[in-house]
């Protein structure tokens, strides 16, 4: 299988970006090399392979939850950066219609 070109111009084009050739032949000598780099993956032997998200497996670090085991309100508006009537203030996200 003959490794695919892909045209800097053209991409770049409908991105809307305006490229120096300098710029326009280090992106395509780039592009050409990471594409050669995804054919030479394809060529892998991968039957029998599970897919799998993350290339080491990933356990739950969270604790249990346990009844009466959170923190002191105290403790939490400690930290808090801004806090009125024991509650933590945080900034309007919301524009003014």
């Amino acid at each position: 299988m003959a490794t695919e070109h892909i045209d800097v111009r053209y991409v770049a084009g409908l991105a809307r970006l305006e490229l120096s050739e300098e710029e326009t032949s280090v992106f395509q000598r780039q592009l050409d090399a990471i594409l050669g780099h995804v054919e030479s993956l394809s060529a892998l032997d991968v039957a029998g392979i599970e897919p799998t998200s993350y290339p080491a497996p990933v356990y739950d670090v969270m604790r249990e939850d346990v009844p009466g085991a959170s923190l002191p309100r105290e403790a939490v508006l400690r930290n808090a950066p801004d806090q009125a009537q024991d509650q933590i203030r945080v900034p309007k996200v919301i524009a003014d219609a």
